[in-house]
């Protein structure tokens, strides 16, 4: 295995060294520069500092190896006889670009420094071999702004303060109108910015900038924002990022140049159509910053938005050909829809980069069932290749087209869904608003990576400025956030915390309903309707269906939620939580009743007036499940939760059952527990008051036989007991439930099957699973408890420190939403092989949170379980991880 790390691209290099294709080597962008170099495309040619090296830099102090050093030298000596410049050359300047590159793409969460290598030397000799003095300042300034705010930290409001000031002062609009002396004027005010804000010069050493440069773009590997999208996005903190160092080429050289990002389909809808922006004489960030309100790529899209300037297709026929040239040759290499970075320098096409493109739900589902009818990938290629929680964006409600709608502006359609919130105007007021349970919708002049945590807090996004492959896009499409931009009618005083959009003023906190799929904005709130689950979203899920292994489950109690989780293509209930059925106002008198009753005679008094309320309960369940298993765990939760707080539920009590007051309050009193999450609770409440379990048990079976007689199609109830711990718990509790179920059967002339289980969810009983399988004829594991009890982390307090735990690297993942494989996992792994051993076909699944969970589920399908469960709206995610869990392990 080679050791290098510092790998070339382009001219004569000779991209034969495996690592260099590796994307935890090299990252995505360094690893696809040397594919599209190895197959002859135009590339700027230049260097990859592999991943490890930024690992290493951020472990040792920030600091560079002499043999990095010389490696770097010689890769930068590779550039310049490749292009026939010298990099600090005064009189034929090389410039080149630093850019991250991280094996999973994050879209603007890390640094780029465009042309370095300009000073106050090269700069003359830039203009001289171009003969354009007025792109070679342009070019100066640029990198001083850019420079200035990635590498040295100042702030680049001051230097867009004093462009603006500058374009007052001349009258103009747009930064194309400023001359060559004029941008020499603006470049002395930058660098006396740099000067006092730092108290040091701007560096004028073309190979220091380059080590700050690459310094910078390690160390925002490392940056708050970098860490929150790879926490959003399950991306592992120890990958660390390349760095692409890579000849300039510029977009910014006249009227024939230009840059822009394009996607080879639609990225919203999945259309097979070119799909992109570009600006005339700009430089990439324009375009990806939103700094610049850009053009339509292809006529087709400018007539259908009705916008006047000219597409890139009509301006630059040629260079369009040989891109649309290009776009064919990379997906039908990639065999996927890839995101393209272009620049035109002088006429002719060079591209910068190409990815896997970011897309919604909605377009990845519809370019995975196109390229199977294409035969550019297979059936299994097409399941493997949708996120499952991507689904998550189709199985909510849309808005109303019938609705009446208040339209206040119209931007770009820059991520599609609707979204209705309270106007917030900074990412911090988006945390702190929706922490607290509100909508809320992020308005912004335009999103910088900054913002991450503001978007993922909002329903939706919408920018005054930045077009459809700005960052607000391009995030915003890969969190499945609605995104309306480049809004330009919108203008925000950020003193007074208000909105005008057109002669309308609102203010924060007021709410608006954005459409990312027409890019209207309206005033208030707009009607929804349920989604439609049919088309690309029905096959896809029928392949799924076809290639998994594992039964999918739904966690439901009520009729509504049975029956979206059966639209949705539930296979029977995993969990069915009973104690949400006693909460009811109309039964919650009479549960008090049974719980502050001192005697059996009276607990059964008050258990007699809730048979008939959980066995209509469960009717109506085993209505929608006919046919179907369904789990139906016990009363698990701890008495105190059903107690009356507060004077007015206790005498509302003491006259419902004519019990005096202070007796009521001394036997809740008696009740009190301090620590009642591992007190009196599941199976032990069962133990000290089998009553309870009786009636519970009483109405399953008697409502089960009902269905039987009524549908013809019998439920198959799997009776689950909580908490258990020992295998003499279930033993008692499975000999009360087999003696009611026989009550029942004898007394209806019915019987069905079912079966008694337990959930295992404290570490004992996955230690004493053998033992309990002996009575056990199934295991649920209930991963929400056994991950508290395994960790002793308290699932509602945890949100304090979890946060940085997974940032700190403690634990990959919150553990309470992604399960903690090698702990609690260990349990659950040895629990089931426990239990077989005992049990022969012992029936296992898991009905916590992580049911839903696709990495969660990808352990199960490893550990052999029969089923998951999620919640409705989790269902298909779930199908489809359990298919990719299938393939993967197969």
């Amino acid at each position: 295995m080679s050791n290098d790390t510092v790998f070339t691209f382009g001219g004569n290099a000779p991209h034969t060294n495996a690592r260099q294709k590796d994307k935890t080597v090299t990252g995505g962008k360094g690893a696809n520069l040397a594919e599209m170099a190895s197959i002859g495309l135009p590339v700027p040619p230049g260097f990859t500092i592999a991943t490890e090296e930024c690992l290493t830099y951020l472990a040792g102090g920030s600091d560079f190896t002499a043999k990095l050093r010389n490696d770097v030298a010689a890769a930068l000596n590779h550039v310049e006889k490749t292009v026939g410049k010298g990099f600090g050359d005064a009189a034929d300047p090389l410039l080149v670009s630093v850019r991250s590159g991280a094996a999973v793409s994050m879209p603007g969460m890390m640094d780029t420094v465009l042309n370095l290598g300009l000073n106050d030397d090269t700069v003359a000799g830039l203009a001289n071999t171009s003969g354009d003095e007025r792109f070679a300042w342009d070019s100066y300034r640029r990198f001083i702004q850019m420079y200035g705010d990635v590498v040295l930290g100042v702030d680049h409001g001051l230097f867009e303060e004093a462009l603006e000031i500058a374009k007052e002062d001349q009258g103009y609009y747009a930064d194309t109108e400023l001359s060559a002396e004029e941008w020499k004027v603006l470049v002395a005010e930058y660098k006396a910015i740099v000067e006092r804000e730092l108290g040091s010069p701007f560096p004028q050493d073309p190979i220091e900038q380059l080590w700050g440069a690459i310094s910078a773009v390690f160390d925002s590997w490392d940056t708050e924002r970098a860490k929150i999208y790879r926490r959003l996005n399950d991306i592992p903190h120890d990958m660390g990022t390349a760095v692409n160092v890579q000849a300039m080429v510029f977009g910014n050289m006249g009227d024939t140049s230009a840059t822009g990002v394009a996607f080879t389909r639609d990225p919203s809808t999945g259309e097979k159509a070119y799909y992109g922006e570009w600006l005339v004489n700009a430089q990439g960030e324009d375009v990806v910053a939103g700094i610049r309100t850009p053009q339509y790529l292809t006529r087709a899209r400018r007539e259908l938005a009705g916008a006047d300037k000219p597409s890139m297709e009509e301006a630059m026929p040629e260079a369009f050909a040989e891109l649309a040239r290009v776009f064919d040759l990379l997906e039908r290499h990639y065999t996927d829809m890839q995101d393209i970075e272009f620049t035109v320098q002088q006429g002719k096409l060079w591209l910068l980069q190409t990815r896997n493109g970011k897309r919604t739900a909605k377009a990845a589902l519809k370019m995975a069932v196109d390229m199977v009818g294409e035969g550019l990938i297979d059936e299994k290629t097409a399941i493997l290749r949708v996120d499952p929680m991507a689904l998550d964006q189709l199985l909510h409600p849309t808005l109303d087209p019938e609705a009446p709608r208040d339209v206040l502006t119209t931007g770009l359609p820059a991520s599609p869904g609707a979204a209705s919130g309270k106007i917030v105007l900074d990412a911090d007021t988006a945390e702190l608003w929706a922490g607290r349970g509100e909508k809320v919708v992020l308005v912004r002049v335009e999103t910088s990576p900054e913002d991450i945590h503001g978007m993922h807090a909002a329903t939706g996004i919408l920018t005054a400025r930045g077009g459809m492959t700005s960052h607000a896009a391009v995030v915003a499409r890969g969190m499945g956030r609605p995104c309306v931009s480049g809004a330009s009618q919108v203008s925000i005083a950020r003193e007074g915390r208000t909105l005008t959009i057109g002669d309308r003023e609102l203010k924060e906190g007021d709410v608006i309903t954005i459409d990312g799929a027409n890019g209207q904005v309206m005033a208030g709130e707009v009607a929804t309707i349920e989604p439609e689950l049919a088309g690309d979203f029905g096959t896809l899920m029928e392949w799924a269906d076809k290639h998994r292994r594992m039964r999918v489950r739904t966690n439901a109690e009520t009729e509504t939620e049975c029956r979206m989780a059966r639209q949705f293509g539930a296979e029977g209930i995993g969990l069915c939580r009973t104690e949400h059925m006693f909460f009811d106002a109309g039964r919650i008198s009479a549960v008090r009743e049974m719980i502050l009753a001192d005697s059996e005679a009276g607990r059964r008094a008050a258990l007699d007036k809730l048979l008939p309320e959980q066995r209509s309960d469960f009717v109506t369940i085993f209505e929608v499940m006919a046919g179907l298993p369904c789990t139906i765990r016990l009363l698990d939760p701890p008495l105190h939760e059903f107690l009356p707080h507060g004077d007015t539920e206790f005498e509302e009590l003491a006259e419902a059952t004519g019990v005096d007051i202070e007796k009521l309050r001394r036997r809740a009193g008696e009740l009190h527990e301090f620590n009642p999450m591992l007190g009196h609770r599941g199976c032990r409440l069962g133990i000290t008051y089998p009553e309870i379990y009786e009636m519970q048990a009483r109405a399953i079976f008697e409502a089960a036989c009902q269905v039987a007689r009524d549908s013809g199609d019998a439920p198959v109830p799997e009776i689950m007991i909580p908490l258990v711990a020992t295998r003499r718990e279930l033993e008692l509790l499975k000999d009360v439930v087999d003696r009611v179920a026989k009550e029942v059967f004898t007394a209806t002339g019915t019987t069905l099957e079912y079966l008694v289980g337990t959930m295992i969810e404290l570490p004992r009983a996955a230690l004493m699973a053998g033992e309990i399988a002996e009575v056990g004829e199934f295991f649920s594991f209930g991963t929400n408890d056994l991950t508290q009890t395994t960790l002793g982390v308290s699932r509602d307090d945890a949100g304090r420190f979890l946060t940085t735990y997974v940032d700190k690297g403690i634990f990959a993942r919150d553990p309470f939403v992604s399960l903690d494989i090698d702990g609690v996992g260990q349990l659950v792994e040895l629990a089931a092989e426990r239990g077989r051993a005992t049990r022969d076909g012992l029936k296992l699944g898991i009905c916590g949170e992580h049911g839903g969970d696709p990495a969660s589920i990808a352990f199960c399908e490893k550990t052999g379980l029969d089923y998951v469960s999620a919640s409705p709206y989790r269902v298909p995610i779930a199908r489809l991880a359990a298919a990719q869990a299938s393939l993967r392990a197969g």
